[in-house]
C-alpha cells in the first residue's frame, strides 16, 4: 500500500508542477532561484530524455515506455512481499514513467523546468518525473548490488 501512495504523490507533484509551469510562466522563460545555480526554466521537449529526438520518436517512445511501464507494474505486483527498498524503487520509476507518459500522451511533449548550472554549464534541464525515475533507479541498483540476498548455488557431486 505505502508504494502505491508514494507513486500517486510522485505523479501529483510533478503533474502540478508542470502544469504550474505552463500556467505561470512563457515557453524558454527562466525565473533564477539561485542565482547562476538554479534556475527555474519552462522548456518542453518532445523527444526522449537527454535531448535524444528522431522522427516519430514521441510515438515510439510513448508506446515503448507504456509497455515498460506495464511490465514494471507487473514486477512490483510479483514483489509485493519483497524487500521495501525494491519496491519503493520500483514506485518511483513508475511514478515517473507515468508522469511523463501523461505529458507526451496528453502535450506531444514533456515540461521541463529544473535548470541547475556549475561552474559555468548547464546540466539537462529536468523534471519531477525525471528525478523521480533516476532516485529510484539508484535504489534499485543499490538493492541489486548490495542488498540482494544472494542465491544459494548447489554443487553437484560426480
Amino acid at each position: 500500500m505505502i508504494v502505491l501512495i508514494i507513486s500517486l504523490i510522485l505523479v501529483l507533484i510533478d503533474q502540478i508542477s508542470k502544469y504550474l509551469i505552463r500556467s505561470t510562466m512563457e515557453l524558454h522563460e527562466t525565473i533564477p532561484v539561485i542565482k547562476n545555480f538554479f534556475h527555474l526554466t519552462y522548456v518542453s521537449n518532445d523527444g526522449m530524455a537527454f535531448g535524444i529526438n528522431f522522427p516519430g520518436g514521441i510515438y515510439i517512445f510513448t508506446v515503448v515506455s507504456f509497455l515498460l511501464t506495464i511490465f514494471l507494474i507487473a514486477y512490483l505486483w510479483n514483489e509485493r512481499k519483497g524487500n521495501i527498498i525494491l519496491r519503493i524503487s520500483l514506485a518511483m520509476i513508475i511514478a515517473g514513467a507515468i508522469g511523463n507518459f501523461v505529458d507526451r500522451l496528453i502535450f506531444k511533449e514533456v515540461v521541463d523546468m529544473f535548470d541547475f548550472i556549475f561552474w559555468g554549464y548547464h546540466w539537462y534541464i529536468f523534471n519531477i518525473a525525471d528525478s523521480s525515475v533516476t532516485v529510484g533507479m539508484i535504489l534499485y541498483l543499490t538493492y541489486s548490488f548490495f542488498l540482494q540476498p544472494k542465491k544459494q548455488t548447489v554443487k553437484s557431486v560426480n
